[in-house]
Formats: C-alpha cells, structure tokens, sequence
C-alpha cells in the first residue's frame, strides 16, 4: 500500500504501474483540488478495494454507497480542478525553489531536479528562521493574516509543529503545513501554499 498523497497528477503514471497494490490519498489535497472539504480514495487491485470498501462501510454495502455528506458537487469540482491546481503548484513548487537556492537555502528537490509530489523541503539551519518563514506567510495570507502561529505541541506528532494558513477556495483549507523538531533544522513545506496566488 502506498500513501500517495501530494503525487497525484505529478506524472503521467502512477504507484500502481510499478506494483502497488493500493494506493490511498486525500481529496482535500491534489486529487480535490483544493475545493472538496474533506474525503479519502482508494485505488488498486479489485479484490483488495473491495475489501477495504466492505471494511470502510459495512459488510454487503461495500463501494455501492459511495461517498455522501452533501458534498459530491464540490469533489467533482475538485477532480475537474485537480490537474491545474497540480500543474500551477509544480510551476509554483520549482519558482519558488530556485528563489531560495539563490537566497543560499539548502533544498529537496532542487529547482531542476524531477519531482515525485508537491512538497519542497527548505533548509533553515536555525529554528528562529523557521518560525519567522511561517509567521511571514501568515501575515501575506488573505485570511487570517493577523494570526500569529506559533510551535506547539500538536497531538500524533513528536515534535512541536507549527502550521501557516491562511487560504481560501470556497472553504478554509490549511494550505501549509510546516514541522520542525526541537533536535532538528529541518522544515517541510507543502508548495500548495503558493496556489492563492496563482488562481
């Protein structure tokens, strides 16, 4: 199984050609393209989706009852969207990591480099860097930008984590997602921040 969130629509094949069985996501990420506000997939070989789909739901109901809540019109306006929200983060994802290689910020992937999701590691080499990058795309957000985050102790996490957003589609959507150890420098940002700017 194959968590791949953040890889959909990235290339033009999936981890199924190269022998996932299953591959899940998130629809309120790549695959809903910003607009489903909440929503999972699974994708794979029939027998194990049904399987799940039995699990998930309830036995002899399996994938016949589909996804409900009152939202299927904006999960299909998010798959429809999906393939430009993509597109727009990678453009977005390898601008803004050739801006900060030349700002002298170490990077995974490089801006020349082939990318397997929309997630651009940064770098920062001091914790008082990080939490000033978050606070800064805080305050150039179109919501919220009066909030200041600020590193807590978030639950399921090790670490404290600090999260930026401040997006808007037709819902609140935390776009960044940032985490730093308190042992480490290393902070992952998800590109899809940068797509506010780009719609």
């Amino acid at each position: 199984m194959v968590d791949n969130c953040y890889g959909e629509f990235v290339d033009k094949i999936e981890p199924t050609h190269f022998g996932a069985d299953v591959i899940v996501g998130s629809l309120i990420k790549n695959l809903g393209g910003g607009i489903a506000p909440n929503g999972a997939y699974i994708a794979g070989t029939k027998e194990l989706v049904n399987l799940a789909a039995e699990r998930l739901t309830a036995p002899g109901l399996g994938k016949e009852v589909g996804p409900s809540l009152g939202i299927n019109k904006s999960i299909l306006q998010g798959l429809f969207l999906a393939p430009n929200v993509v597109a727009s983060s990678l453009k977005t994802a390898v601008f803004a990591s050739k801006m900060l290689k030349e700002l002298g910020y170490k990077l995974d992937p490089e801006f020349d480099e082939k990318r397997s999701d929309i997630v651009q590691t940064i770098e920062f080499g001091d914790r008082e860097k990080l939490i000033k990058y978050c606070q800064g795309i805080q305050m150039g957000s179109p919501i919220d930008s009066n909030s200041i985050p600020e590193p807590w102790d978030m639950p399921g996490y090790t670490d404290k984590v600090i999260m930026a957003a401040g997006a808007f589609t037709r819902r609140f959507i935390n776009r960044v997602k940032l985490w730093c150890s308190n042992t480490s420098t290393i902070c992952s940002i998800y590109a899809r921040w940068f797509d506010i700017w780009i719609w």
